[in-house]
């Protein structure tokens, strides 16, 4: 019983690339995927760029609102297919609930 016994303190944080959160990070570094595929040093500099500023828009948007915003914009205003349907939540086109 007196064993050490390790609790975490944060159970749900956020994916992590570095020092910051996958979804902000993940624009950057796919626009850096295809400015380097464009194989020119202005195509390389011009997606990086736009990918830089959308991770900025994006780190923007979540400030100040729950750590998992970006998972509950996308249930509400992306489109279900059966690959990314829930069972345990009802579909995001169902706006009022009864019971």
């Amino acid at each position: 019983m007196q064993s050490d016994t390790y609790i975490p303190r944060r159970l749900d944080d956020q994916w992590k690339l570095g020092f910051w959160d996958a979804d902000v990070a993940f624009p950057f570094v796919f626009f850096l995927f295809l400015g380097w595929m464009s194989g020119t040093k202005w195509g390389f500099v011009l997606c990086a760029g736009a990918g830089f500023f959308l991770s900025r828009w994006i780190s923007r948007t979540k400030a100040d609102k729950h750590p998992a915003f970006a998972m509950h914009w996308a249930y509400w205003a992306l489109p279900t297919n059966p690959a990314t349907a829930m069972r345990a939540t009802p579909p995001s086109h169902i706006r009022r609930m009864v019971g």
